[in-house]
């Protein structure tokens, strides 16, 4: 009886794992694309947890429904349950087993950060040395060996862009080439370096498709890199509360080939400089005139950046 319960317990086992190893690839599906190197060293993190999880869900809730359906006693009986003694070796090994868990994935876990050169506020606040940032060198989508991805990404040259975050829009620049913009163009497979600046409050630099965000703090340059590898357009959010239209402070990321994006730098560089459309403006603007934002305080934004490009406003942007 004993063995015969050892083996079924064990088939059980090795069910439920096979279970949670489809689970855990199935998360791929659940995000966006990969877009970014990056982004394939936290999918890989998220299938562990989900994998994990789902065994322990699982190993935990259906012993529990299984001995409420078939375990129960009976309708009149008020009698005791066995007696049972303590089991030292099942206490060490619900106690050892969580602890190894929880160290392992807590270590993989910033080994992962680490690797992507995720900065938070308060480690740049008592930063006194000029940040060294690291490649995130994300295992390659292919056959390619490591090594070959490592050496290509060092040799390629590294694409400069200073962004700048305020109330309530996003402002980028590439020195370069001298051009200013409020969607941010990227070429593809190419290291890109972004100089993260805020001109008033925190702002969050946020890119779901790139699984990137940086905190913005005010009066501190933060270096930030990463290597877009999927061609589209991708949105950026705020990820920090900023104020009243805050909402409204969002961009496109637009990843192009590298002829694509060069012709779009000098498409843009031949157009002067002009007031760009900018929604939290819009929302202000008919809100001042409609009365609609009496009663309480409100920042007003930022005058619209001034931008060689910007991309077209929508439909009845007027706030006439």
């Amino acid at each position: 009886m004993k063995l015969r319960a050892i083996l079924t317990l064990s088939f059980l086992a090795v069910l439920l794992g096979f279970f949670s190893l489809w689970m855990a690839q199935q998360s791929y599906s659940w995000v966006p694309p990969e877009a970014a190197a990056e982004s394939k060293l936290v999918d890989d993190l998220f299938s562990i947890f989900v994998g994990l999880g789902t065994f322990i869900l699982l190993g935990v809730t259906i012993p529990i429904v299984y001995s409420l359906m078939f375990h129960r006693a009976g309708k009149y009986d008020f009698s005791d349950g066995p007696h049972i003694e303590g089991n030292t070796l099942l206490e060490v090994i619900w106690t050892a087993v969580p602890i190894v868990l929880v160290l392992g994935l807590s270590t993989a876990s910033y080994r992962t950060y680490d690797k992507m050169s995720i900065q938070g506020p308060m480690e740049l606040v008592h930063l006194h040395l000029p940040q060294l940032v690291e490649v995130a060198n994300a295992a390659p989508f292919d056959n390619t060996p490591q090594k070959e991805i490592e050496t290509a990404q060092e040799s390629a040259p590294i694409e400069d862009i200073d962004v700048t975050a305020k109330q309530w829009s996003w402002v980028f620049r590439y020195p370069n080439q001298n051009v200013t913009s409020t969607e941010l163009h990227l070429p593809v497979d190419r290291r890109i370096h972004l100089a993260l600046h805020s001109d008033d409050v925190l702002h969050g630099f946020y890119v779901p498709a790139f699984r990137l965000k940086q905190d913005i703090i005010p009066n501190r340059v933060i270096d930030f890199e990463f290597t877009p590898v999927r061609i589209g357009t991708y949105p950026l959010r705020d990820s920090l509360y900023s104020g009243t239209y805050f909402a409204a402070n969002q961009a496109n990321i637009v990843v192009q080939s590298p002829a694509d994006y060069q012709q779009w730098l000098a498409d843009a560089a031949a157009q002067p400089p002009s007031p760009a459309y900018n929604q939290a403006n819009f929302e202000y603007s008919r809100g001042t005139k409609s009365g609609n934002i009496g009663g309480w305080k409100s920042v007003a934004p930022a005058s619209p950046p001034i931008v060689n490009y910007s991309p077209q406003p929508p439909v009845n942007s007027s706030p006439d």
